[in-house]
């Protein structure tokens, strides 16, 4: 119970931190119908400080665009598990419900991203077979690695040259 009641509070920090909500009309509304939820759901209960922030703590690690798409893609598909066990009959529930499902939409890449993460933490890397594998795709990766932070260094010296700092 106290995820659901902390999340409510962070699912406005989650929805202004990506920017979706760019009227100040929509905001408010937003804003009035997560105060709905948290009655809902009972969030100033003293619980809910137990243990600290669930999600905005991890935002703070994830700072380029692109990582944070990742990571609130897999926090909005929280929010919305959390949803479907709410009375949809309800104004404010369908309101935040559709909001995040258009944010979700909008993230659809960053879902594929985040599953492709967690199914190299279930890599066995003690397997002989895999290790095989690993080795020979370890020039690929390392190409790979190296285009990246050469494309880094394009750009900075590209800045550079245009900068009359």
């Amino acid at each position: 119970m106290a995820f659901q009641t902390y999340s409510l509070f962070v699912l406005s920090v989650i929805m202004i931190s990506f920017g979706h909500v760019e009227n100040r009309l929509n905001l408010l509304q937003l804003q009035n119908d997560i105060d709905k939820l948290k009655a809902d759901f009972n969030s100033s209960h003293s619980d809910v400080a137990d243990g600290g922030p669930i999600f905005t703590e991890r935002l703070k690690s994830w700072t380029e665009r692109n990582e944070k798409e990742i990571i609130l893609s897999q926090i909005i598909s929280m929010y919305l598990e959390m949803l479907e066990s709410t009375d949809r009959s309800k104004d404010h529930v369908r309101n935040i419900t559709e909001e995040l499902y258009t944010l979700k939409k909008s993230l659809s890449d960053g879902s594929k991203k985040m599953e492709d993460l967690k199914d190299l933490t279930k890599l066995q890397m003690s397997d002989l077979k895999v290790q095989r594998k690993a080795i020979n795709e370890l020039f690929s990766v390392l190409q790979k690695l190296g285009d990246t932070s050469s494309s880094h260094k394009r750009k900075r010296s590209q800045f550079q040259r245009l900068c009359k700092c």
